[in-house]
């Protein structure tokens, strides 16, 4: 009988997931997006891309969302 009893736990360890170990890096997060060092090249970029005309209307946004999602008001 201890047998079976020796089969059974050797079918449950192959059966057995386990979640790999995970290494979490301790870089410096930032809880305000404005600290991030990206932030500041990305705003310039937005301003300087909005002088250059790239940019779209608030007006026309908003009016080709309500046209794509009728549901939303």
């Amino acid at each position: 009988m201890s047998e079976n009893f020796n089969k059974k736990d050797t079918k449950l360890d192959i059966d057995k997931v386990e979640e790999p170990i995970t290494e979490y890096s301790t870089e410096k997060t930032y809880a305000n997006i404005e600290e991030h060092p990206l932030f500041a090249k990305v705003i310039e970029k937005s301003k300087k891309d909005l002088k250059e005309g790239k940019g779209i209307p608030h007006e026309i946004v908003m009016k080709s969302i309500k046209e794509k999602y009728p549901f939303l008001k």
